[in-house]
Formats: C-alpha cells, structure tokens, sequence
C-alpha cells in the first residue's frame, strides 16, 4: 500500500503542465506556457500516465485531446491548485513574498472599457498578485467558472448564471459606429437588420464580440459582410472614420472614440444590444483572500464617463 500510495504522488508543477496542456489542446504549446521543455513535458506527462496506470492524452499529428481519464484529471487538477491559490492567499496575510495568481475571464466590452482602470489599481496594491487574463464569449465564460478553469467571469446578456454566484456590474449597450457621409449617417437608430446589406469592420475572428456578431447575423439568416479585421476599438473606428466600413462596438468605447474621431454613432433598437454586466464565481467566500479583493475593486470602480 506504501508503495502504491507513493506512485501516485505528483506535484503542482504536474498539473499545472497538464492544464496548460489541455487548454492549448497542444504539448508542445503547453510545455511553453509552463516554462518547460519539450522533452521535459513529455516525461512529467508520461510518469503520470505510469502512475495513474492509463493514458491520459490522445495524441496525434495536429496536437492533443483528452481521454475520459484525462477529462477527470483536468476537473480535478483545476479544484486542486484553485485551492492552493486560496491557501497562498491565506498565507499573505502572515508574510511578504507569498505569490498568488488570480484567474479572470471576461467579455469583450469588459475588457477593453471597464477592467483597465479597476486592475491597474489592483496589480499596484498587491504586487504579489499575479493575473491570468483572458476574452471569452459570456456562455463559454460561465462554463469556465463552473468547471473551475477560472475564479471570477464577468459575463454579459441573457447568458444563464444558474448555479454560480452573480453579482451586478456595469451596464453598456452595442451600437453602430458610421462615417459622416456613410448612407446610415442620417439615421440616429436603427434595426441591426437594416445594417447587414453594408461592408462591416470588425475586430479580429478570434475576439468574443466579432463571433457574437457573427452569431446575431446567423440567428436572423444573414452574413456580415466583414471587409475589415482589426485588434481593437480604437483602429475600428480608425477604419470606419475612413468609410472602409461601419462597427459594431459598445457605446462606452464608441462615444469616447467619437470625441477625437469623425464618426457618427447609431443606437440599436435590439433587445440584445442591452448589455448588463454580471461578475459571477463559484462560490465568493472560497475564493482566495486576493481574489476576493479583486472582487471588490471590480465592484467599487465606477463606469468610463459616457
């Protein structure tokens, strides 16, 4: 029993690889995350495919997807060092130098128009703390907390928070950003319907709000007709004040945009276009103590002026 109990034995190092591993659905994508090298990697992943006694990885040519074991594995591996980051948490409160990590997922319109202020405040306060930041669609964002690949989501929409923790944040709504002379300039508000016979730019094919877009379009049996990709609101706007195109954006961004740039802003009659802004965890008093922090920093910085 001894010696079974001591095959079993793995480290954070194991399962922090072996998350790393999963998300990328990669090894070697994985290995470079951790800091480790290929064979490296290999070997950890492989001693603990020995212990466990079955393979935890299917591999293949174009990267890496994980067996039912390996599924458990990942749910498990996220639990655990989720509760080793409340325990470093804990312990700062005793000592300097204690590191923690904070994981937060958040929609588009969080991340560019409300979390820069709130985290630049919290990273100065606690220069312990490290972040994991990363853009996700608001269902994918919920999937994340429940499953525990992430402490904190904000989300935004109808998207359904059953079983987490919801908290309100910030409201903000999606509208449409023309050039002066575009044909939709006279227009003050409109149907997202009327819009789609027009050339759109758009933020990049990987970012949340160009796939929610594309999703509304979908929904009412239309395309978008996208004729530019860009990586932020700003060069959006950029690209519509030239008339390549007309956005689709939040209002926060587009009416801070408009103060230095020539573009019209147009309000959407759609139910959707109303963004209501949830922070939502698993649990608020399992959280570490930082992440919890993290919590009331979001909560307690207000709104960019609109």
């Amino acid at each position: 029993m001894a010696n079974s109990t001591q095959r079993l034995f793995f480290d954070l190092v194991d399962l922090r690889l072996f998350i790393n591993i999963a998300e990328a659905n990669s090894l070697t994508r994985g290995a470079e995350r951790s800091c480790l090298s290929l064979a490296a990697a290999s070997m950890r992943i492989k001693n603990l495919e020995d212990a466990i006694g079955t393979r935890l990885l299917n591999r293949a040519s174009q990267g890496v997807t994980l067996t039912p074991a390996g599924q458990a594995m990942l749910r498990n591996a996220l639990r655990i060092l989720q509760q080793s980051e409340r325990l470093l948490g804990d312990l700062a409160e005793y000592g300097q130098g204690v590191k923690g990590r904070v994981r937060l997922f958040a929609n588009t319109t969080a991340m560019t128009e409300f979390l820069p202020a709130a985290l630049g405040r919290f990273l100065s306060d606690h220069p312990q703390v490290d972040m994991d930041l990363r853009e996700r669609l608001s269902h994918d964002i919920v999937k994340a907390v429940l499953d525990g690949a992430t402490d904190i989501g904000i989300v935004a929409g109808s998207v359904s928070t059953e079983g987490l923790q919801a908290l309100p944040y910030h409201g903000d709504r999606l509208v449409l950003a023309t050039a002066l002379n575009h044909p939709l300039a006279s227009r003050a508000r409109l149907a997202f319907k009327e819009a789609l016979g027009h050339d759109f730019v758009s933020l990049h094919s990987g970012s949340a709000i160009h796939t929610f877009m594309a999703q509304v379009a979908s929904e009412l049996g239309l395309d978008t007709q996208i004729r530019v990709q860009v990586s932020s609101f700003d060069a959006l706007c950029r690209m519509v004040e030239a008339n390549a195109g007309i956005g689709l954006l939040p209002r926060s961004a587009a009416r801070r945009l408009a103060r230095s740039m020539d573009i019209h802003v147009i309000e959407l009659s759609d139910a959707w276009a109303e963004r209501e802004m949830k922070i939502c965890v698993r649990e608020l008093e399992a959280l570490p103590t930082f992440a919890r922090e993290l919590v009331d920093y979001l909560l307690a910085t207000p709104g960019p002026a609109s």
